[in-house]
């Protein structure tokens, strides 16, 4: 990946295609067009607006989109939402001890309607009745158990597009369901799904894409360290780790995504980070967001004054900037990302950078972004060992 002129040619044409396919049905990233048309009308969900308790059911790219989406907007979202995104007893042992099931909705989620785990946790929690109208179940519209399940229980069910794979769904309706029984403006999410292909935006995502890339084919970086400041974009960077690892991680190649949160992590994971193998680049997300509420340290004495009348905020922001000169004097590659609005429409941007950012990553360095065999031969290897 030498000759810059064959990089950026490279770059044009991936973009074009991404461009020009965008609109047509059946392609992978349909979900981005503005054109795009959810499988549901929001008046026939408007019956399950009345449940102020939801558990979401799924596994990976079924659920992980919902849970950011909740994490990040969760200050203005009036209801209780839980995740089932693993066989937990313990989670599972609450909600059965809930007297009040049914007044909890229920979202069901699974691209192939096999996925093992999110079967299990159904058949565990007893909620499967006849009619209940308290379920809403998302699969392909194939002949699998949990469609299956829908049509012989008549619940209400909503297809999930064969041609969108999991990781790439949460801004079609296995994000966008949850999203609007949420309160969530899904209009506004969606609306600057295309940023990134236009303009200024267009040649920021064009210079990173192929700097990652580089760093993909040299595997000298092995590890992509998202370090984060803002405690609400947890649940998105997980969703992102995913992302990144599904698509990327093939040939040999691939980097592994850590969420570390900071500060917290200055006191676990710094040393190494700063002065362990060089083998790191860093993701640093903060915010320009200022509570103004100020710290008044008279009662510890003199010795602290540098902390007197500052915000959490600001203090924060003085431990990231010093982490930054660090990274910056020892020459190790970061780049950070400041959220300056937690809204609906700036989380869609997001969604939208980083999965464009990682298809273009991968298909520069002769990745298939889409599959995941690895993945699927450990389900095949599952299902032989409990039959």
């Amino acid at each position: 990946m030498k000759n810059n002129k064959k990089i950026n040619k490279k770059f044009s044409n991936i973009l074009n295609n991404i461009f020009v396919n965008l609109d047509k049905p059946k392609n992978a990233l349909n979900s981005l067009s503005s054109k795009f048309k959810l499988n549901y009308k929001f008046k026939d969900l408007n019956k399950f607006k009345r449940f102020n308790t939801v558990v979401i059911i799924g596994m990976g790219g079924s659920i992980l989109g919902a849970e950011a989406i909740y994490n990040f907007l969760k200050e203005k979202i009036k209801k209780k939402f839980l995740f089932l995104n693993n066989i937990d007893e313990e989670e599972l042992k609450k909600i059965k001890n809930n007297k009040t099931s049914n007044k909890i909705l229920f979202i069901i989620i699974s691209k192939s309607g096999n996925t093992i785990e999110t079967l299990s946790n159904i058949i565990a929690l007893k909620i499967v009745k006849k009619g209940s109208e308290n379920i809403i179940i998302i699969s392909e519209k194939k002949q699998n158990p949990l469609y299956l399940l829908a049509r012989k229980m008549k619940f209400f069910h909503i297809e999930h597009r064969s041609y969108i794979g999991g990781r790439y769904s949460v801004l079609s309706e296995v994000g966008m369901v949850p999203a609007y029984l949420m309160g969530v403006n899904v209009l506004e999410l969606r609306k600057n799904l295309l940023k990134y292909l236009r303009g200024k935006n267009k040649i920021y995502l064009k210079n990173n894409s192929i700097k990652i890339a580089k760093f993909l084919q040299k595997r000298k970086i092995k590890t992509l360290i998202f370090f984060n400041y803002v405690p609400q974009l947890n649940k998105f960077l997980y969703w992102n780790q995913q992302l990144i690892a599904e698509s990327l991680g093939k040939k040999g190649k691939g980097f592994l995504p850590i969420i570390s949160p900071a500060p917290k992590d200055h006191h676990s994971l710094l040393q190494l980070y700063l002065d362990g193998p060089e083998d790191k680049f860093f993701y640093v997300f903060s915010n320009d967001i200022d509570n103004k509420k100020k710290l008044n340290t008279n009662i510890l004495g003199s010795k602290i004054n540098f902390l007197n009348n500052k915000s959490l905020s600001q203090i924060k922001s003085a431990q990231k900037n010093a982490f930054l000169q660090s990274l910056k004097k020892k020459r190790i590659p970061f780049r950070e990302f400041k959220i300056k609005d937690f809204s609906a429409k700036v989380l869609g941007e997001l969604f939208s950078y980083f999965i464009l950012e990682t298809i273009i990553v991968g298909k520069l360095t002769n990745i298939d972004p889409f599959n995941q065999p690895a993945v699927e031969q450990v389900k095949i290897d599952t299902k032989r060992i409990l039959s």
